[in-house]
């Protein structure tokens, strides 16, 4: 391994510089843009996608994240970095890494940290391209001493034979005495799969195999996360290329994962069926950290690669994209749940609530049920009904169809040409929990057995919230008005 001190060349300096010369000339735009929100992260300016990085450490919660700061579109990658005490509250820290080394000059992608010996290492992708557009790939190391400047150290794995240079997302955990990566890789048949290394000292790497033998499922699997729940082993991954079947798969590309077991000395992975993790429009690459209290946390990118990407309203104001609110994971026989981190209660502002709301066969307004940037809870108390909706806004419709066990979220589409519409079976409905923020929702379903996270660029002028049911429904009703604190 080649200790190179990245941080301090003159082109990585140059390459900052550009990016906070970026920000300075299309601030003002990009903070007046009506569909900016209010309590999500999002890039100061040009594209966001995965979150990376994703680790408590020194007292701080730090979430780092794919960004091209100079366009709207995919390009070479940096990696951008919030920081939290909180959860809620955000600070915007420098750049952590840029595309400025030989073997990440076409994009630092996405990866993982770990901390050890009280230092922050971050492992990434290094992307290279030659004139002619062929793909190099390296896993890399880059290690901080205080969370914010860091030293790139190098390739630390390069590109295995068996496979092709879709090859990248390393993520990183300690298991006993040695440390695991795994890493989203295309086989030479262009099949997708996960692979698995081992470390003892976190940079010399020995590679052990592929982990599943699912030969089938799609031509890539990103950004792998595998971790324990209750004594089983999850992996999450975003496998590309499957068709849609029903109500499932129905993204251009979707998230899910697998429950099981690694067998670590067999360095093999015996699981069930893939399930997608969320049932909206838009979620990708999630990425998990273990805290201080014990709970599994999870950040997903609120967006799809190559989904109507071009199509998005924000582009006139130089941003595209944001991160979901933080989850906390959940494992209920094989099933994982998500639900709201509970620190989310602070941005509670002031409370409206109904009591007993009867509705049959009508749709109901409540005053002071509105808004753009919100919680609203709803408790189903009784419904002998055939379905019953919740519409937000102009376009935005959630409904459930008890006859038929369908849950429904419709939207506008991104183009704005078409109402268009995302589905899950659902045996019942007793709870919903619904944050909506100007331009996204995402929506808990009996405190999250499904979740469906989208965004929606409805009518900015219209934020009433209505209720309609055809037949008989009782609900309890509250909603919050939530605090403004990324634009503060």
């Amino acid at each position: 391994m080649n200790e190179i001190d990245g941080i301090h060349t003159k082109y990585d300096k140059e390459i900052r510089i550009g990016a906070y010369d970026a920000i300075k000339q299309y601030k003002d735009i990009v903070n007046q843009d009506p569909y900016r929100l209010h309590y999500h992260l999002m890039p100061p300016v040009g594209l966001l996608n995965d979150p990376n990085g994703f680790v408590y450490y020194k007292g701080l919660y730090h979430l780092f994240y794919q960004w091209n700061p100079f366009a709207t579109e995919h390009g070479a990658k940096f990696w951008g970095h919030f920081s939290s005490r909180d959860l809620v509250r955000w600070k915007e820290e420098q750049i952590a890494l840029a595309p400025s080394s030989s073997f990440d000059k076409n994009g630092c992608y996405s990866g993982s940290a770990v901390v050890h010996d009280d230092q922050l290492y971050l492992f990434y992708t290094g992307n290279v391209r030659d004139e002619a557009g062929n793909r190099e790939t390296y896993q890399c190391l880059a290690i901080s001493e205080d969370g914010v400047d860091f030293v790139k150290k190098g390739p630390v794995i390069e590109l295995p034979s068996g496979y092709t240079a879709h090859f990248r997302d390393p993520k990183v955990w300690k298991q006993d005495d040695k440390w695991y990566m795994v890493i989203g890789a295309q086989t030479e048949k262009e099949t997708g799969t996960v692979v698995l290394y081992r470390s003892t000292d976190l940079c010399n790497w020995q590679y052990l195999s592929l982990i599943s033998d699912e030969q089938e499922f799609g031509y890539m699997w990103e950004c792998p996360d595998l971790f324990s729940l209750q004594n089983k082993d999850i992996l999450l991954f975003s496998p590309q290329g499957i068709e849609p079947d029903g109500y499932r798969y129905n993204n251009i590309y979707q998230s899910g994962y697998f429950v099981g077991k690694l067998d670590y000395q067999e360095a093999y992975y015996e699981h069930g069926a893939f399930k997608e993790l969320d049932r909206g429009f838009d979620f990708y690459a999630p990425q998990t950290t273990l805290d201080e209290k014990g709970r599994r946390l999870v950040f997903g990118w609120m967006g799809v690669p190559e989904e109507n990407e071009q199509d998005h309203p924000t582009i006139e104001s130089y941003w595209i994209h944001a991160m979901t609110i933080p989850r906390q994971l959940l494992l209920r026989g094989d099933k994982l749940y998500q639900q709201p981190v509970d620190e989310l209660v602070n941005l509670r502002t002031e409370l409206i609530e109904y009591r007993h709301v009867t509705m049959e066969d009508n749709q109901l307004e409540l005053q002071k049920i509105s808004g753009k940037s919100l919680e609203l809870v709803v408790e189903v108390k009784e419904h002998t009904n055939k379905y019953f909706s919740v519409f937000l806004g102009k376009t935005t419709r959630i409904t459930f169809d008890q006859e038929n066990k369908v849950f429904t979220l419709e939207r506008k589409s991104i183009n704005g040409e078409e109402l268009e519409t995302r589905h899950c079976h659902l045996n019942k409905l007793s709870r919903l929990r619904i944050f909506l923020d100007t331009s996204s929702i995402e929506i808990f379903i009996n405190d999250g057995e499904e979740v469906f996270t989208s965004r929606i660029f409805d009518d900015q002028e219209n934020d009433t919230i209505s209720f309609q049911s055809k037949g008989k429904t009782i609900v309890d009703v509250y909603k919050w008005k939530l605090s403004n604190v990324m634009n503060k």
